[in-house]
C-alpha cells in the first residue's frame, strides 16, 4: 500500500504522471510555466540557443512567461541592453506572454505580476530563474527558483529532473491581531529554524491562521521559504485561491487545474506549531533574515530610511498597513514607497482610507513615491529608486538584508512587516507599530 503523500509530493506525482513519489526519488516532471526576467533571461537564452540551436523554438509558446523587472528605471547600458535581448527573443519566438517595459503591458515585478496574469494555478509546476519564485506556492502550486543552465534546458523541452524535496510543516493557529502580518510570521519561522533551516525541503503552510489571511498575504508567508534554504514554501488552495485563480485565469484562456489537500498520514521530517495570538512584532536585524528579534526589544535603534515594497512588502495589502499608520501623520526620515506592479500602482489611486487615495496619504506624510519595480531591494545602479548609495541605517519590508544586498555594503537593513517599518518611519527609530494601529 503506498504511504499517503504530502502536497507538494501530489504536485510532483502528477507531474511526473506516477500514482505515487516519495521524498527524496529523483524524477522527471513536465512544467507548466517557465518564468524568466531581465537579469537571468539574457543568460538563459544564450544557455537555449547553444544547446537547441540558434533558429531553435521555445518547446511550448504559451508556457514561456517573461517579465522584465529588476532594472528597469535606470540609465545604465547593460542593465538596458539585458531588456533589449529579452525584446528581441520575445520578437523572434513570437511570445505572447511578454510584458515589456515601456507600453501599456508593462508589469514591475515578476511574482506578483505572474498571479495577476493569470499564470499561477494549483497542482501546476511553475519554474522562474528567480528564488523568490516560491511566491507561487500561495496558490497551491509547486513553485520553485532555478539556475540559466537550467531553465534553458526546460525552455528547449519543457522538462526538468527533480528530487522530491521532504516537507517541512508549519501551522498557525488563532485569530491574527490587528498588529501582526504575515511578515511577522515568516520572520518567526526563520529565525527559528535558521537560514539553511530548511535547505532543499518544502515548507508547508496550514492551520486556521494561515487560511483567514488573504491572498496577498499568503504569498508573503511563501516569498520567504527561500530565506530559509526553502525548495519551495505552499499553501494547500483553498475558495479564496480558486475565487482569485478564477477571476485572473480569465486572461490565459481559463485553464484547468487541480486541487490538492494533504493527505491524512502524510509523513513530515519536522512540525512546528504557532499560536498567533501569542506572537509580537518581529524583525531582522543586519545582516541575515534569521537574525530574529522582536521588535520591543531593538525599539529606538536609529534610523535613516524606511523602504516599502517589493515582492514580500510592495503588494496592495502592504500599502493599506502602511497608510493607516501614516495617515494625518509626517514620516521623520527619507521613506520611499515602490508598487510592486502597474497594477498595485494603479490602486494606489483607487484604495481610500477615510475618503483619501493611499496616494495622498503616503504623499501627505512626505514619502516618496516609485515607478512598479524591484528598484532597490536587489540593489541595482547607482541611480535606482531608493537604493543605499552611503553606509546609512534603513528599515524595509524586502526579504533579504544581506551586506550589499540593498546598495553599500556598508550599509544596516533591518527586515520588517508594512506595519513595523511605517511606525518607524514616523519616530525616525525602530517603533513598535502597537502603539499606532487602532
Amino acid at each position: 500500500m503506498p504511504s499517503p503523500m504530502t502536497l507538494t509530493e501530489q504536485i510532483l506525482a502528477k507531474a511526473a504522471g506516477r500514482d505515487h513519489v516519495a521524498a527524496n526519488d529523483n524524477i522527471w516532471v513536465n512544467v507548466d510555466v517557465l518564468m524568466t526576467h531581465d537579469v537571468c533571461g539574457p543568460g538563459t537564452i544564450g544557455i537555449f540557443k547553444q544547446h537547441f540551436g540558434q533558429d531553435a523554438k521555445v518547446w511550448d509558446r504559451e508556457k514561456v512567461v517573461i517579465i522584465p523587472d529588476h532594472y528597469i528605471f535606470t540609465a545604465d547600458k547593460m542593465a538596458n541592453r539585458n531588456v533589449d535581448v529579452l525584446r528581441a527573443f520575445a520578437a523572434e519566438q513570437n511570445l505572447p506572454y511578454y510584458y515589456d517595459v515601456g507600453t501599456d503591458r508593462y508589469k514591475g515585478v515578476c511574482h506578483i505580476a505572474l498571479p495577476e496574469e493569470g499564470h499561477t494555478r494549483p497542482g501546476e509546476i511553475l519554474l522562474g530563474t528567480d528564488s523568490h519564485t516560491c511566491t507561487a506556492g500561495a496558490f497551491g502550486q509547486f513553485a520553485t527558483g532555478v539556475g540559466n543552465t537550467d531553465a534553458g534546458f526546460v525552455m528547449g523541452t519543457g522538462k526538468t529532473w527533480l528530487k522530491v524535496p521532504p516537507t517541512m510543516r508549519f501551522v498557525f493557529h488563532g485569530n491574527l491581531p490587528p498588529y501582526l502580518m504575515a511578515k511577522d510570521l515568516i520572520l518567526a519561522v526563520i529565525g527559528d529554524i535558521g537560514v539553511d533551516g530548511a535547505t532543499y525541503r518544502a515548507m508547508e503552510f496550514d492551520g486556521d491562521g494561515v487560511f483567514a489571511l488573504n491572498i496577498e498575504e499568503r504569498m508573503t508567508l511563501c516569498n520567504m521559504a527561500i530565506e530559509a534554504g526553502g525548495k519551495n514554501g505552499i499553501i494547500p488552495a483553498d475558495a479564496v485561491t480558486r475565487a482569485y485563480v478564477d477571476e485572473r485565469g480569465k486572461k490565459t484562456g481559463s485553464k484547468p487545474y487541480t486541487m490538492f489537500a494533504p493527505q491524512a498520514g502524510a509523513k513530515y521530517i519536522f512540525e512546528k506549531v504557532y499560536d498567533v495570538t501569542k506572537m509580537e512584532p518581529v524583525i531582522a536585524k543586519p545582516h541575515s533574515p534569521d537574525n530574529k528579534a522582536t521588535v520591543r526589544s531593538v525599539q529606538g535603534t536609529k534610523l535613516d530610511r524606511a523602504y516599502i515594497g517589493s515582492c514580500t512588502g510592495g503588494k496592495l495589502t502592504d500599502f493599506r498597513a502602511a497608510a493607516g499608520i501614516l495617515k494625518g501623520h509626517s514620516v521623520k526620515i527619507d521613506t520611499f514607497v515602490v508598487p510592486a506592479t502597474t497594477e498595485v500602482a494603479r490602486g494606489l489611486d483607487t484604495e481610500m482610507i477615510g475618503g483619501v487615495s493611499l496616494r495622498d496619504i503616503f504623499l501627505k506624510a512626505g514619502a516618496k513615491i516609485g515607478d512598479a519595480s524591484c528598484a532597490a531591494c536587489l540593489g541595482g545602479p547607482s541611480d535606482t529608486f531608493g537604493r543605499l548609495n552611503t553606509p546609512i541605517s534603513c528599515i524595509s519590508t524586502t526579504n533579504r538584508n544581506f551586506p550589499g544586498r540593498m546598495g553599500h555594503k556598508e550599509a544596516q537593513v533591518f527586515l520588517a512587516s508594512p506595519l513595523t517599518v511605517a511606525a518607524s518611519a514616523l519616530t525616525g527609530m525602530i517603533e513598535d507599530p502597537r502603539g499606532y494601529v487602532v
